[in-house]
């Protein structure tokens, strides 16, 4: 590279990435044949518009490049081409959500969506991001006893307030989510049903977390966490009298987004055919045993972990409300020293702030990508428990 201020940035980046303990829920790292694609020459081509629609000429082979994701796609997740459609444009997550609720959900309607605390997404609409702003939130919360979400609860918030849409997704809930119960909620009280799947795709195209498909009329995902892909997003649209699928692509095009980046589409397809594998699938199976491993360790070690425990890659750890008063701003601090990243996280019933909450988020899919078992997460959880108790 002849820009060796950059250059020299890159390889320190690569040198940390590779000195440290990467316990970040939503990182992962993707395969050279993934960067290969997303550095290629596709990031030369406007491609405004979709395969055999553009605005611009020149996109014979880009048509078959994002043909081959869309197809790559919805084969992984067992879907049909005359049942599902799916938009793989969407530049990340958050777009991604505010193309949807642009296309389905009228100015000022209610997105009933997680609370922030609980582990919902900022795009859920949360009253800081835009989609609380141009939107109002029906927020709904975990028990305050058990953690988990009360589906009878939902129901009673869901028909008092009559929400256009019920997101289903979270950036920070470890325990399965029951899809059937969300449909007939959504049904009682006339709702759109979105699953935001974006931390949990991976398992759901490695069979070890519950499809939402049966039961969502819309699921959108990001494809760079558990999905071990490029950073990019995907919609996925149910096809049926109401025409959602319509309504999206043309926010996205020409209602948000401009020319799609084709480099990271052409990633995507790169990184859908390696997640067809049996190799992901032994991958995405260990992603949970080594979260459920270090969830049990460091409850063993007198951690209190939220809800009891993990069904899928994630862990909240409470450092402040379980007697050991250390914020989560500290406890990531202290062990960033240590060479072990995390993120501080709100907890349910957070009485502290969302930038020095409660407690620390921690996953396995990077750490299982480097070859990572059972035995290796008692020894990091025993390591983040003498960096947090002050031992040597």
């Amino acid at each position: 590279m002849k820009d060796k201020q950059v250059e020299k940035l890159i390889k320190a980046e690569a040198k940390r990435q590779k000195s440290v303990i990467n316990l970040i829920a939503s990182e992962n790292y993707v395969s050279k044949d993934v960067l290969e694609a997303l550095g290629s020459i596709l990031t030369n081509k406007y491609a405004e518009g979709y395969p055999g629609r553009r605005y611009y000429g020149g996109n014979t082979i880009i048509d078959k490049v994002e043909l081959l994701a869309m197809e790559r796609v919805l084969k992984l997740f067992k879907l049909k081409p005359a049942e599902w459609h799916v938009n793989v444009q969407p530049l990340s997550g958050s777009p991604a959500n505010l193309a949807v609720y642009s296309a389905l959900v009228p100015l000022g309607g209610k997105i009933m969506g997680m609370k922030l605390s609980s582990g919902g997404h900022l795009t859920h609409g949360q009253p800081v991001s835009m989609t609380g702003k141009i939107w109002k939130q029906v927020p709904f919360e975990v028990d305050a006893k058990t953690e988990r979400l009360n589906y009878p609860e939902l129901k009673k918030i869901a028909m008092k307030e009559k929400p256009d849409i019920i997101v289903c997704g979270f950036t920070a809930y470890p325990r399965f989510v029951d899809f059937k119960k969300f449909r007939e909620i959504a049904d009682a009280c006339g709702a759109i049903l979105m699953v935001d799947m974006s931390h949990f795709a991976g398992l759901v195209a490695g069979g070890v977390y519950p499809s939402p498909f049966k039961y969502a009329d819309v699921v959108t995902t990001t494809t760079h966490k558990t999905l071990r892909s490029a950073r990019s997003a995907m919609i996925f649209v149910r096809k049926d009298a109401r025409e959602f699928n319509k309504k999206i692509d043309k926010v996205i095009i020409p209602g948000l987004q401009g020319g799609p980046h084709e480099n990271q589409i052409a990633a995507v397809a790169v990184s859908m055919r390696e997640a067809m594998s049996p190799a992901y699938k032994k991958y995405a199976k260990q992603v949970v045993k080594n979260a459920q491993t270090l969830a049990g360790e460091l409850s063993k070690l007198g951690w209190r972990i939220v809800s009891g425990g993990t069904d899928s890659h994630l862990i909240l750890v409470d450092t402040w409300m379980n007697g050991k008063g250390i914020s989560g701003k500290d406890a990531s601090d202290r062990l960033e020293k240590a060479g072990i990243i995390v993120n501080m996280n709100t907890i349910p019933q957070d009485p502290r702030g969302v930038m020095d909450p409660s407690g620390i988020r921690l996953g396995t899919p990077a750490e299982t990508t480097r070859g990572k078992k059972e035995k290796d997460m008692i020894a990091i959880a025993r390591k983040i428990d003498k960096v947090l108790r002050g031992k040597r």
